[in-house]
């Protein structure tokens, strides 16, 4: 289960960084690409804007298969307040910027499943692969424009994994 929310959350950070380098997040002093995974973070008040924020809600498996398929469910959270420049008033905008990143990210819908125990990172034997996303109406908080996105997120637990 591990290997697979790694691979997840690694796949969609080197997609990001390729596809808008200038989406980055400074973080405990480092300039990073805007996404993180919420539960390997700092408890914050609040998430940053305009960062792509990953959180593991639900664990599934079908009894049923003769090999253990899970099932995670993934919720993918993202803000924004707009521009200073604009002072807020492309918000919208920036939101449905990040709507079609988003898409961008999720496609192709599955990759080599990778172990990051070590360094470097080692393939494993099969792949992880996911459902097209699940967006949620716009959320008005204050001054911020709030999307909530979900994905299923399907995986193989190979011999020796926990």
């Amino acid at each position: 289960m591990q290997n697979a929310q790694n691979t997840f959350y690694i796949t969609l950070r080197n997609r990001l960084a390729a596809l808008n380098p200038n989406r980055t997040m400074y973080l405990r002093g480092v300039t990073r690409p805007g996404i993180l995974v919420e539960s390997n973070e700092l408890v914050t008040a609040q998430p940053p804007a305009n960062v792509f924020v990953l959180r593991w809600l639900g664990l599934h498996n079908d009894p049923y298969l003769s090999e253990v398929l899970l099932q995670m469910e993934c919720e993918i959270e993202y803000m924004t307040e707009g521009s200073n420049g604009n002072m807020g008033m492309d918000r919208g905008a920036m939101l449905t910027e990040m709507d079609a990143e988003l898409l961008s990210l999720l496609q192709p819908n599955t990759a080599q499943k990778m172990s990051y125990a070590q360094s470097p990172a080692t393939a494993m034997e099969t792949q992880i692969f996911w459902t097209e996303a699940t967006f949620q109406p716009v959320k008005v908080e204050r001054d911020r424009l709030l999307r909530t996105t979900t994905v299923s997120v399907f995986s193989y637990e190979e011999p020796g994994e926990q």
